[in-house]
């Protein structure tokens, strides 16, 4: 079927909710929006058509276990690409048509960009991180700033589109410390120096404080987690709120487990003496998002059994339980993210963009829980659920 028409009871766009807005697609594009209705097979639905979700933050070569990343560097080439097929299949299923990998081990995900009836990639290839620094295992260490230029040159040459940089340690990788800096000032703005002349944007890991503070002063694109760990806890002034939404820097605050998430040792060390909990870091994101930030979902799906693939959607889920409303939550899924990962036809209901859509049973405006539940995928026009 090359053409047919979808009618749900309601269309997020991307931005804004429609009702009676029947959705022509035509060789895998959306042709046209509303109109009459034209003699072709139609999808009808009482429920509510979205674009195709879209994970800001994965990592394809986890596959979700205990010790996930710690098993990377003993995978063989096979063994890696059936990772990281099982992982885009399983979000496939759950309605996710694009995700941005950010960290993998030797470039292993830029291989599989562009197969058919998968998920679209956007690649960072192996984050840059310090000699035994975080995610260290995933092929990335480089210290100094020839070796730091380097970096970003290999990664540019290998076709990377976006350049991923660890400001700070982090919980899945022992004796890092999540609150310290991993690189120099100095250092950090090379990176992202280096990364623009390239016409790259760069997104840096950052949990502590100091972290978040040096990746704003670096210039960088994008912050992931943005946790703004201190000593006492979770805790976000005014300043550096304003200060990232001034700069225009995208926040992936990687929200979101699925059933009771076991943290790792550091970071189950530093809530248990802060009296913190993951959970927290709801208030924060959305103390961030009323200063003008630009929030985007990515689960940092694969790491854990409590961010497993496919769980995009209690990322958004937690945005709306902070009070961020449903329709920006799901931009935050949907056509933000889109903008954000440089994905120019996709994340809107538009006619001339590709027709990656989810479809499911309910509400998601009134009731967020339902886009867990998809009852329909289109991949490129053909249906895959």
């Amino acid at each position: 079927m090359n053409a047919f028409v979808i009618r749900a009871a309601q269309v997020f766009d991307g931005e804004r909710a429609h009702h009676d807005l029947p959705v022509l697609v035509r060789d895998g594009m959306i042709e046209r929006v509303g109109g009459p209705v034209p003699d072709l097979p139609v999808v009808g639905s009482p429920g509510t058509l979205l674009p195709g979700l879209i994970d800001m933050h994965t990592h394809l070569c986890g596959d979700g276990g205990s010790g996930a990343l710690d098993r990377l560097a003993g995978y063989t080439e096979d063994e890696l690409d059936d990772v990281i097929e099982r992982a885009l299949r399983v979000q496939l299923a759950a309605g996710v048509t694009s995700v941005r990998d950010l960290g993998d081990r030797r470039y292993a995900t830029l291989r599989w960009r562009g197969r058919r009836a998968l998920p679209t990639i956007v690649a960072a290839g192996p984050p840059i991180t310090s000699r035994g620094g975080h995610c260290w295992n995933m092929g990335g260490e480089a210290s100094g700033a020839d070796e730091l230029r380097a970096a970003v040159a290999e990664r540019a040459e290998r076709g990377v589109d976006v350049v991923k940089v660890m400001a700070s340690g982090g919980g899945m990788t022992p004796g890092t410390d999540i609150l310290a800096c991993q690189f120099t000032l100095a250092e950090l703005r090379l990176v992202v120096e280096e990364a623009h002349a390239a016409g790259l944007p760069v997104t840096a890991h950052a949990h502590g404080t100091p972290s978040v503070e040096q990746a704003v002063a670096a210039g960088v694109d994008g912050i992931e987690h943005c946790s703004c760990l201190t000593p006492a806890g979770i805790r976000m002034s005014d300043e550096p709120a304003s200060a990232i939404a001034a700069r225009g820097i995208t926040v992936c605050p990687t929200l979101g487990a699925i059933g009771e998430m076991t943290p790792p040792p550091a970071l189950k060390e530093f809530l248990e003496r802060t009296g913190s909990t993951i959970r927290d870091r709801i208030g924060q994101v959305v103390r961030m998002a009323e200063a003008g930030v630009r929030i985007v979902s990515g689960g940092d799906s694969g790491i854990s059994p409590g961010k497993p693939h496919g769980m995009l959607a209690a990322s958004v889920e937690w945005l709306v339980d902070g009070g961020i409303p449903a329709e920006a939550a799901l931009a935050s899924a949907t056509s933000l993210a889109a903008e954000v990962a440089g994905l120019a036809r996709k994340g809107r209901i538009r006619p001339g963009f590709d027709a990656d859509l989810l479809l499911v049973d309910g509400d998601p405006l009134r009731d967020i829980t339902t886009l867990a539940r998809p009852a329909g995928v289109w991949l490129a026009g053909a249906r895959v659920r």
